[in-house]
């Protein structure tokens, strides 16, 4: 009876992992079906080098560059606020805090990571925005710079808990000796966890920026919907998954190229994270080989 039992467990997780595998195909096909209709029609040379997009404009341009310039753009500028507070959290918490700190600010930093993203964007509109016109009179009404920072504040307990778990994995024997190599807790935290965590921290790093490159409502609220060609942050800006929520709003015709533009940059968005996440892969090998 146990044996049937074992059998059992272990044909349901494989149906799960066969589950996955199959939704993973059935998304990469129909993004595929569509998007070869759109480059049946639409060079991908263009597509890929052109500088205008204004596929819903009278004069119709498909160069997908200005969304990938603005997905970029917002990512850098919440990977540049997540990274470095969510990893100097992390150190703290791992390494200064007590037991019974660390139990309560860690499930109230990962809070941030359940609110919805909807109230993140009004709050980069009507709060952030404001504030930064104050210090910046120039600062447009759409820009990226405040859905940057609110989505970099989204995306500080991915990295904070992550890297907070790696370094309480590495083993105590490795801190102890720090210390008995006369380090401080400074330096035994920079120059021992911090290295032999890598591993974790990367991973954390890399959830980070997937998470920020597929966020949708901040910047569809709070970047503007003109797509543009700029790494200035205080111009409005559009990003592949706001272009996605515009069309996907109805007033396109279903069918027509101008709906099938979705498809081809969904395709493209799933491409550079793939080869970012291939990428990051082989890296965190890299380090896993190194310090384990």
């Amino acid at each position: 009876m146990k044996q049937w039992h074992e059998k059992f467990i272990e044909k349901m997780l494989a149906a799960c992992a066969l589950l996955t595998i199959l939704t993973t195909i059935g998304i990469i096909l129909t993004l595929l079906v569509e998007a070869v209709g759109f480059f049946k029609e639409v060079s991908m040379w263009d597509f890929l080098t052109g500088t205008q997009w204004t596929p819903l404009f009278t004069q119709k341009e498909y160069g997908i560059l200005p969304l990938l310039s603005g997905t970029f753009l917002t990512t850098i500028i919440a990977v540049s606020v997540a990274l470095p507070i969510g990893l100097t959290i992390a150190i703290y918490l791992s390494e200064y805090a007590t037991r019974k700190f660390r139990r309560i600010m860690k499930p109230m930093l990962e809070v941030l990571a359940v609110v919805p993203t909807v109230v993140y964007g009004f709050f980069a509109l009507m709060i952030v925005t404001p504030f930064l016109q104050s210090i910046y009179p120039d600062l447009s009404g759409f820009n990226a710079l405040s859905p940057g920072i609110v989505m970099g504040i989204m995306i500080i307990p991915f990295v904070s808990s992550l890297s907070e778990d790696a370094l309480s994995a590495v083993p105590n024997s490795l801190r102890q000796a720090s210390f008995g190599m006369g380090s401080t807790r400074l330096q035994t935290a920079f120059r021992v966890m911090v290295p032999a965590a890598s591993s974790g921290i990367i991973v954390s790093v890399i959830l980070a920026i997937a998470r920020a490159i597929g966020e949708t409502m901040i910047v569809a609220i709070a970047a503007g919907h003109q797509p543009r060609m700029t790494l200035d942050p205080t111009v409005p800006i559009e990003t592949i998954t706001a272009y996605i929520i515009q069309v996907s709003k109805g007033d396109v015709p279903h069918g027509t190229l101008e709906y099938k533009t979705i498809f081809a940059a969904g395709i493209t968005l799933f491409v550079f994270t793939f080869i970012l996440n291939t990428v990051s892969y082989w890296i965190r090998s890299r380090y896993r080989q190194k310090y384990e």
